[in-house]
């Protein structure tokens, strides 16, 4: 009787002894595999660290926070829309209508005004334009706001943001449905340099500041200026830059007016460059904006903690950052052109062009 009582205990003993081991071995697995976790998540956070810090540019971009940024989305177009069918076999031959990283560069004759001005429209995008009317430059306003009316985006909401140091000399312009004016005071300026260097110090406090809910697609334009031609919807993208009528047609690389000191945070070394651009027109999503006016605000201000100025001002910057970020679109010169200058025949349209004047008279240090 004995004997079989402890065979029986003897089993229920090596029974629960077995069960335990089990549920201890269980507890062990389930610890081990959240340990495995961990360390992979860790690993993963230490090597998307590591790539972050690995994977940097020669030219730093500070993202602003818009999750909700505006963008063209689709390319939808209203029904019923009558245009030319579109071919495959004719086009502009005379010019390159592609850059080399495969972006459009955008000619009169290589889009339709009415297909591309509709699906722009379709997104009701909300369009700002900065200008800079320091001193004696109030006086360009009225032709610039008068020929933009007429030519500039029409049909599309767009808010003017004029910086001036003489509120007084705004013009009374009429301005179509969905379109004014803004003024944002700005101090007088003793030298032009400070005036062109403003410009994107401006701009990067007014985005920050003001118009981060107010504006999806922001040009920066000189005021000095008078449209002649239609200027519309082809000019959006991403980033939109302006060729230099100087330097766009045989000029070799070497001979770019860059910032070649390399002292300077704008400098190019020989050797390198695509094209050189101009800072007088230049467009493109308020967040991508942000990015080229706040990078060339930024290095301009430590040129100057070093007692350099680059050689064409934020021009320069520019020109540095679009040559590693590059534009989305080039627009011709046909987006840019000059008064002082002759039309050759590749520009078939002036959409918009500098005026004459006498820089002496009209800069705060005689143009010097």
């Amino acid at each position: 009787m004995c004997f079989f009582m402890l065979r029986a205990s003897s089993k229920i003993y090596c029974l629960v002894s077995f069960i335990s081991v089990l549920i201890l071995l269980w507890a062990f697995y389930l610890y081990s595999q959240d340990s495995v976790q961990n360390r992979i998540g860790l690993m993963c956070n230490d090597n998307t660290a590591a790539a972050m810090k690995t994977h940097t540019y020669v030219v730093e971009v500070k993202r602003c926070s818009n999750k909700d940024s505006w963008s063209v989305g689709n390319l939808l177009m209203p029904t019923g829309l009558t245009y030319s069918q579109p071919n495959t076999q004719r086009g502009r031959t005379d010019v390159n209508c592609v850059t080399n990283w495969n972006v459009p560069l955008v000619w009169e004759g290589t889009f339709d005004p009415l297909v591309i001005d509709a699906i722009y429209k379709k997104t009701d995008p909300r369009v700002g334009v900065m200008i800079f009317a320091v001193g004696k430059y109030t006086r360009f306003l009225k032709g610039f706001l008068e020929t933009s009316e007429k030519y500039f985006l029409t049909g599309f909401r767009v808010t003017y943001y004029i910086f001036t140091d003489s509120e007084k000399d705004i013009p009374a312009v009429p301005l179509g449905e969905g379109r004014n004016i803004t003024v944002l005071p700005v101090p007088a300026a003793r030298r032009w340099q400070e005036v062109v260097f403003g410009r994107m110090k401006w701009a990067t406090i007014t985005i920050d500041k003001q118009i981060r809910n107010e504006t999806d697609y922001l040009f920066l334009m000189d005021v000095d200026s008078l449209f002649y031609h239609r200027f519309g919807a082809e000019s959006f993208s991403r980033l939109s830059a302006v060729l230099h009528r100087g330097y766009y047609k045989k000029t070799e690389r070497v001979d770019f007016p860059y910032e070649r000191r390399p002292e300077s945070r704008a400098y190019i070394p020989f050797g390198e460059g695509d094209y050189y651009y101009t800072a007088a027109v230049l467009g493109g999503y308020l967040e991508d904006m942000y990015n080229l006016v706040r990078y060339c605000y930024e290095q301009s201000e430590e040129d100057a903690s070093n007692n350099i100025e680059a050689v064409w001002q934020e021009e320069s910057h520019l020109n540095k950052y679009l040559l590693y970020n590059k534009p989305t679109k080039v627009l011709s010169p046909e987006y840019l052109w000059s008064d002082y200058d002759r039309v050759p025949a590749d520009i078939k349209v002036v959409r918009i062009s500098q005026l004459k004047k006498n820089y002496k008279e009209v800069r705060p240090n005689g143009g010097h």
